[in-house]
């Protein structure tokens, strides 16, 4: 659970608003359940080199952290912050259409990169509103995100389904579907008015200051960014790999579903998960894991353990990704709060951005060695989020152990 801030003015959440976060949440992750897994499985239909696939996949990420951060920091000052989430909608749209006639390396390129930069604000702006929401009438944050996740299982299940009868030319199909339904939700996200400052901490002590360059917080973020960069081979070339291991596109699908549901395990108990433990330990753990992860993917497990170990996603990302919302809203005010999302969307977007441009050669050199690569950038991550808990304040309370650390 992220603890919240109760209103003071004592009015209650807006009719509706848990259910429309929820589905607001559903319609992005219903694209990147398609475009995530099988993207790389339409390139590679398409003749792409592992090279030109690298390429294709982390440049629109490089866009996306540069737009990302300049939209979230106007849309603190908008009076309603999910207008934008229609044009953003909208434009994506635009380029998924525009993908039916690309079908070489730069057209690709460039379009793709177009739909990076157009979708970049719409996950950061939902997440500030539904975390707005978790501020002022005490909701649950995970109870609500989960959703997000359940729909990612639902579009890669139905993808890996079609693309196993049809082929990867369904991949656009699908994708098109997805921002269809970006559109629709962008009109019904609810609209909460603009950020504010008022309100009184429950759980945790108030935000601690309200700058974005807090040295801590800034540890904090390029660590867990430089942790997650190390699923771009997975990211890219995993689809590939179990293709050529013989795994049907359902198979691959049941995979990918797979993390995903283990992720939606850890925010359904995230409201048990937080009175037991810190948002330190979730992050440490998480990266901890990690580092396992890829320790042991490269060896040979069959369908089974490689299904055992897309589960140590709940680890890797949902763990990791849970704490550091806690710590944003530990250290950040309201009025901040979509700026919060935006370097946090930033930092990861700019690590995972240059690790997938890295990871096609790489993966091109080294095959599945590169995991073992992966295993030391996560163990890179993790040392800098441990400097950053010890960069935090130190602020006795009783029993001698510090605020931030309790």
């Amino acid at each position: 659970m992220i603890p919240a801030q109760l209103s003071l003015s004592g009015e209650g959440a807006p009719p509706r608003f848990r259910l429309l976060s929820a589905l607001s949440y559903c319609a992005p992750l219903l694209v990147n359940g398609v475009a995530l897994p099988f993207f790389p499985v339409w390139l590679a239909l398409h003749k792409f080199s592992d090279h030109e696939i690298g390429l294709i996949l982390a440049v629109p990420m490089v866009v996306r952290v540069l737009v990302a951060p300049i939209v979230a920091m106007y849309a603190d000052r908008m009076k309603e912050r999910a207008d934008v989430l229609v044009f953003s909608g909208a434009l994506s749209l635009l380029t998924a259409i525009a993908l039916y006639w690309t079908t070489t390396f730069w057209p690709v390129l460039i379009v793709y990169t177009i739909q990076g930069a157009t979708f970049a604000p719409y996950v950061p702006v939902v997440e500030s509103i539904v975390i707005s929401g978790v501020r002022r009438w005490g909701l649950d944050y995970g109870s609500m995100r989960v959703w997000g996740s359940i729909a990612f299982i639902v579009s890669t299940l139905v993808g890996g389904q079609l693309i196993g009868r049809w082929g990867g030319d369904m991949v656009l199909p699908v994708m098109v579907f997805g921002f269809v339904m970006t559109v629709v939700m962008a009109f019904y996200c609810p609209r909460i008015g603009p950020t504010r400052r008022r309100g009184t901490p429950v759980d945790i002590p108030a935000a601690t200051g309200s700058s974005l360059r807090q040295p801590h917080l800034l540890a904090l973020l390029i660590g867990v960014a430089i942790q997650q960069s190390s699923h771009a081979v997975l990211y890219a070339f995993a689809s590939i790999y179990w293709r050529e291991l013989g795994f049907s596109g359902t198979e691959i699908a049941v995979l990918w579903s797979g993390g995903v549901a283990a992720e939606v395990t850890v925010f359904f108990l995230s409201r048990q998960l937080s009175r037991k433990l810190n948002a330190w330990t979730m992050i440490r753990f998480g990266a901890a894991m990690c580092v396992c992860r890829w320790i042991l993917f490269p060896m040979h497990w069959g369908f089974l353990g490689f299904f055992l170990l897309q589960c140590f996603h709940s680890f890797s990302y949902a763990f990791v990704h849970t704490g550091v919302q806690r710590r944003i809203v530990a250290s950040v005010q309201e009025t901040q709060e979509s700026s919060a999302q935006g370097a946090y969307f930033f930092y990861n977007g700019m690590f995972m951005g240059l690790m997938t441009i890295a990871a096609g050669y790489i993966y091109a050199w080294l095959g599945l060695v590169s995991y073992y690569v992966m295993a030391l950038v996560a163990l890179a991550g993790l040392g800098l989020i441990v400097y950053a808990f010890y960069l935090q304040p130190q602020r006795v309370v009783s029993g001698g152990q510090t605020r931030e650390a309790s």
